[in-house]
């Protein structure tokens, strides 16, 4: 079972409290109706496969319900750090020391 920390509540609780809501730091076009179709479409559907420390979004669902970000390993599935929606993403080097 994983378990993550929500950063509003300061607690770690497994992983059935919360929803996993897609890549993190996912930048919405300023004025949609002047985007192409090819860059809408890379925009919703097109998303990072990386091997590693991966930035997520997740809600703690059953909890605050809150959105929060996160640094995961998909390889090792352990959560690096999380960190509130809207702050600054965390520097990998640093957060890839714990891994080694």
């Amino acid at each position: 079972m994983l378990l993550i920390h929500c950063p509003y509540c300061n607690e770690t609780l497994p992983e059935v409290e919360f929803a996993y809501a897609g890549e993190a730091h996912i930048v919405r076009p300023v004025n949609p109706s002047e985007v192409s179709d090819a860059d809408w479409e890379a925009f919703l559907f097109l998303r990072e496969n990386v091997k590693g420390p991966h930035y997520e979004r997740w809600r703690h669902l059953h909890g605050c319900g809150r959105f929060f970000n996160a640094v995961r390993d998909t390889v090792s599935d352990k959560f690096l750090t999380t960190y509130e929606a809207g702050a600054p993403r965390p520097d990998l080097a640093s957060l890839t020391e714990r891994l080694k």
